[in-house]
């Protein structure tokens, strides 16, 4: 898997979750944080500006041939939990699975999703 491959199963699956019905954001985790604020450094050191990955979906591929991938979600405090975080799981999978399909490296897709707060 190259490295543009990785970002655009990352960009469509925070797409997928972003446009779910009571999906306010994605939430970044310690780690994202961490690194857009180095990259942020490097770049005003540089005087480059660079592409940074949407935070709040985490994905890997894993050595037994799988896509696993984590999304972190903010809803509206409008929706159930449960219904939302369903709904995110399924579309995040079948986005990257076409995905996948479309660009002949079927694999299974394994979606956690997370949710760590309403508003």
């Amino acid at each position: 898997m190259n490295a543009s491959h990785r970002e655009n199963i990352h960009r469509a699956a925070a797409l997928a979750a972003l446009n779910v019905p009571g999906v306010v954001a994605l939430q970044p985790a310690l780690a994202d944080r961490l690194a857009l604020a180095a990259s942020r450094v490097y770049e005003a050191a540089a005087g480059t500006s660079g592409h940074h990955e949407v935070a709040g979906v985490r994905c890997e591929f894993t050595p037994a041939g799988a896509w696993r991938l984590e999304v972190r979600c903010i809803l509206d405090v409008g929706h159930r939990v449960v219904d939302v975080a369903r709904r995110v799981r399924e579309d995040v999978r079948t986005t990257v699975t076409a995905y996948l399909d479309q660009h002949g490296g079927a694999a299974p897709v394994t979606v956690m999703v997370t949710v760590t707060r309403t508003v």
